[in-house]
């Protein structure tokens, strides 16, 4: 009989991978105040007493609590709501998963360090900059703080989902490009560790499977900066001859992206790493095949060709 899990908040590019990587060997159910899939219902897991009535009728055993607000603009401008989401609603899920005697799932972000350090390991305190940090730092405090059982994965720069779900940094390079764009102003001054979500997640099985609970840091091997990851975007879809990047500071932005972001999101899997745990790879091979994995159709469609062998073919 195959074990149940409850997906609260996955109809984004985390729940699309999860629900991949977990729907055949699992019994899943999968929920969001977006219902844009087949595969999901409605939930507000905002919403307290719906949320715990919804998991205890499924009888999981597993609950896990994906969804939270990840735009950091949105989130210095909506407070209540920021907090209500990322903070309040994790404290709900702790409390639905230590009623029924459940492990929990709940995803941090590598947003939470201050980035006045290069590298961050697992046992490094955070320093939240901003709202969308600091309410996602509080959320993950008080998991480790009062779960009987969890495993908190941080998350770096999140690729996924393709070009529906995708709201991150691939996703927006993939669009000005299919615009027709061919002069790419890119930041010089942040430097961090793409996630690709079908290895987060398949990362995330193993450890439950082994029952390794805990805080662990969870992001592709690799260290990288954000010019880098979109040379090396260009460079898959055979654009390279074609783009030219123009490297502008973060202040070039900052009407659009004013909320604080640290230098260095750059993490480092230690805690996997030591359990022989680590099966993520490096960001490379992931951002490749994600490309080939979820964006060949988008691709033909908006005429973007490459013409190298050793990348995808169109």
């Amino acid at each position: 009989m195959k074990k149940k899990i409850y997906i609260a908040g996955a109809g984004g590019m985390l729940g699309e991978a999860f629900y991949r990587i977990f729907k055949d060997e699992y019994e899943v159910k999968c929920t969001d105040k977006d219902v844009n899939e087949k595969w999901l219902s409605f939930l507000d897991f905002r919403d307290f007493e719906k949320y715990k009535r919804e998991v205890e009728t499924f009888k999981p055993d597993y609950l896990f609590h994906l969804g939270a607000y990840t735009d950091l603009e949105f989130c210095e401008l909506n407070l209540d709501d920021t907090y209500l989401t990322n903070t309040t609603a994790v404290e709900n899920a702790v409390f639905i998963a230590n009623n029924i005697d459940i492990p929990l799932l709940y995803i941090s972000t590598a947003g939470i360090f201050d980035g006045t350090k290069d590298f961050y390991d697992d046992w490094d305190e955070p320093n939240p900059l901003g709202h969308y940090a600091r309410s996602k730092y509080m959320g993950e405090r008080y998991v480790r703080e009062n779960a009987k059982r969890y495993i908190i994965c941080r998350a770096g720069w999140m690729m996924g989902g393709g070009p529906y779900k995708d709201k991150k940094f691939i996703n927006k390079i993939i669009k000005q490009l299919a615009g027709g764009k061919r002069d790419l102003h890119i930041v010089n001054d942040k430097d961090g560790t793409p996630t690709f979500t079908v290895d987060f997640a398949k990362n995330v099985k193993l450890l439950i499977e082994k029952e390794y609970w805990g805080l662990y840091n969870l992001v592709c091997n690799g260290e990288t900066s954000r010019l880098e990851v979109a040379e090396e975007l260009v460079r898959i879809l055979g654009l390279e001859n074609e783009v030219t990047f123009h490297e502008v500071s973060s202040s070039y932005f900052k009407d659009t992206y004013f909320a604080p972001r640290p230098p260095s999101e750059r993490l480092i899997n230690k805690k996997l790493e030591l359990r022989n745990m680590n099966i993520m790879r490096d960001w490379k091979i992931a951002l490749g095949e994600y490309i080939d994995d979820y964006y060949v159709d988008y691709l033909k469609e908006k005429n973007i060709y490459s013409t190298k062998e050793d990348t995808i073919t169109l």
